[in-house]
């Protein structure tokens, strides 16, 4: 089990049949600890809301995490300001119900599944796995490509013959880099 840099740990023997409200912010410690962890140039706030309830060992929390992140552009390294508001519904099983449970494909409408251990939850943790899976993979300033550009590592020429959703993508540079080096050889 990993070290949480975000513990919020809800105890089982707390969380009722009717839903709990739980609110909670991340110090600047685990923000710190947080943007290194997700590679970000920092992480300037995260809040949590969420709503928790329990049917038998078995939690369920649903909430809505808000954060303030600055990202990396991955084709120029300047920094991208991101505002994040995303919704989660999760449940919390124990470890050993979980270990049984088939892999399934959910659909949009099913909520994520968690393993807990213990007499707790930990909604930071969820909460941070949360924001990560929220983060733009791809971060790309508007003028990325005309960067590349300048830089000569995207020519003129090449990159007007790609699709758009080639011209986009952060690899597609380093492929027409590939094959001028290629042509040259």
């Amino acid at each position: 089990m990993i070290r949480s840099e975000f513990p919020r740990p809800i105890r089982l023997d707390v969380i009722g049949q009717a839903p709990h409200d739980v609110g909670f912010a991340a110090d600047e410690a685990e923000r710190s600890a947080l943007a290194a962890r997700f590679a970000l140039a920092s992480l300037d706030s995260l809040e949590v809301q969420a709503a928790v309830r329990r049917e038998g060992t078995t939690v369920f929390a649903e909430g809505r995490i808000h954060a303030r992140v600055v990202q990396s552009c991955v084709a120029t390294g300047r920094p991208l300001p991101a505002k994040i508001a995303e919704r989660f519904t999760l449940r919390f099983v124990p470890e050993a119900e979980a270990a049984d449970q088939e892999e399934i494909e959910l659909s949009d409408a099913d909520c994520d599944t968690l393993a807990y251990a213990g007499g707790a939850i930990d909604l930071g943790e969820a909460a941070a796995e949360t924001l990560l899976l929220a983060l733009d993979p791809f971060p790309r300033c508007p003028d990325a490509d005309e960067t590349l550009r300048r830089a000569g590592v995207i020519p003129e020429d090449e990159v007007a013959d790609l699709p758009e959703e080639e011209a986009a993508n952060p690899f597609a540079a380093l492929k027409a880099l590939k094959d001028r080096l290629t042509d040259k050889g």
